[in-house]
Order: C-alpha cells, then sequence, then structure tokens
C-alpha cells in the first residue's frame, strides 16, 4: 500500500535565519501519530540564510545523514573534522556515545538541505564520521545506493538495517526497483514523481509497507531519495 504525504501537512518552523519543514515530530512540531517511520525518525527540510546557522551543539545515540541541496554547508565537528559541503556531496556521522558539531552556511546564498535521522540498531556506538561525492548528479537515471547496513557498493554505512538511495530523474524516464528491505519512504526534493502510479511534487513524500517492485517515473525533471527499512 502507498501513502502520499503532501508536503503542506509537514509541521512548519519560520526562525527568520531558519526556514525549516519536517516530516517528523520536532521541536515545536508534535504529532504523536507522527513520530517516526520504522527506523527513520527525522527528514527536516532546512532553508539557513547566508551567514547564519547551527552553533555548536551535542548528539547522542543517532544517525545523522546531511544530504545538501544547493549552497554550501560547513561543518565542524568534535572528532577533528572540518570541511563544506555542496550538492552532489553527502555526509554521514554516527552520534553514539556522544559527539558535537556546528554547522554553517558558508556562502552568500541561501542554503538548502536535507537533514535526516535514523535510529540506531544499539546505543553508545563510537561516534564517527564521513562525507563523499555521489554520482546522482553525474549520472542521472539511475538509482543509486548512498547509505547501507553493509556499505555495499562502496556506499557509507549506517548502524541500522536500512538504505538510503537517491536519483536525478529527467523528464520522462523510469526506473524500476526491488527493495531489500520491506518499508519505503521516498522523498521528493524536486520536481514530480510517480511512484508505481502515485504522483508526488517536491516536498512531498510516498510511504509504503511491504511493496515487493516500486516503479518511479519522472512527470518533469526531479531530484529524490528513497529509504529502505526494516
Amino acid at each position: 500500500m502507498l501513502t502520499v504525504k503532501e508536503s503542506g501537512t509537514r509541521g512548519h518552523a519560520d526562525h527568520g535565519w531558519l526556514d525549516a519543514r519536517h516530516s517528523f515530530s520536532f521541536g515545536t512540531y508534535q504529532d504523536p501519530a507522527n513520530v517516526h517511520f520504522r527506523a527513520l525518525r527525522v527528514i527536516n527540510e532546512d532553508v539557513v540564510q547566508p551567514k547564519r546557522g547551527f552553533s555548536t551543539h551535542p548528539h547522542h545515540d543517532m544517525e545523522i545523514i546531511t544530504y545538501p541541496i544547493s549552497g554550501t554547508l560547513r561543518h565542524s565537528d568534535s572528532l577533528g573534522h572540518s570541511e563544506e559541503l555542496t550538492h552532489g556531496m553527502i555526509q554521514r556521522m554516527t552520534a553514539g556515545s556522544g559527539i558535537e558539531h556546528a554547522e554553517h552556511n558558508g556562502g552568500d546564498e541561501p542554503l538548502h538541505l536535507l537533514q535526516i535521522w535514523i535510529i540506531p540498531r544499539e546505543k553508545g556506538l563510537a561516534p564517527s564520521h564521513e562525507s563523499v561525492k555521489i554520482p546522482v548528479l553525474d549520472q542521472p537515471n539511475e538509482l543509486h545506493l548512498l547509505v547501507s547496513e553493509n556499505g555495499e557498493g562502496d556506499s557509507l554505512v549506517m548502524q541500522q538495517d536500512a538504505r538510503m538511495h537517491g536519483a536525478v530523474l529527467h523528464a520522462g524516464q523510469s526506473i524500476t526497483h526491488a527493495p531489500k528491505f520491506p518499508n519505503v519512504w521516498v522523498q521528493v526534493i524536486q520536481g514530480s514523481i510517480s511512484v508505481n502510479g502515485s504522483e508526488a511534487k517536491a516536498g512531498d513524500a510516498i510511504k509504503s509497507t511491504e511493496t515487493d517492485q516500486l516503479t518511479i517515473e519522472a512527470n518533469e525533471d526531479s531530484e529524490f531519495v528513497l529509504f529502505e527499512l526494516a
């Protein structure tokens, strides 16, 4: 069964320097019926104004994935990493027993990104961090495995039985995919797609359970990420 979650049903927080849309309960947006989808705990779509950002703050026992859409993200953390992330890159952190990080808009234009949290399979893990360039922009019309439970295909490794894919799909193109894990969440970043006949536009999501095969078609040039969850 497929369900479309329209963009306008998400939680919304406008802090001036930060405009945030919450797919699940977060901060002042609380919906007891919409706290998580399996291990997928947070998908925040954030727009951060230039020269603003999140000062150093802690995280524990969470897999944190950052997916820039446009602009430049400056990241630093308590493990000693300092870097800039742009569209076409992805970052994964295991917060584990504790990590602190700061994130700022390092450019002159608004920073647009997805912040994703996934509940790990166990607590107290050693904190870790990695980031890579991903092939979604250079190799469109393919579904690319970005983060997985086992590092398959050089994907980053998360500490959960879950997978994250990404794709840029040109208008009229389609992808067929058989998920390894039965629960699927598709988050549309740009454009408009149809998943097994159900349409979703930018900001919308489609979730499904016990789906053996997905056919994803682009109604216009589109970008999306797809999560598989045990």
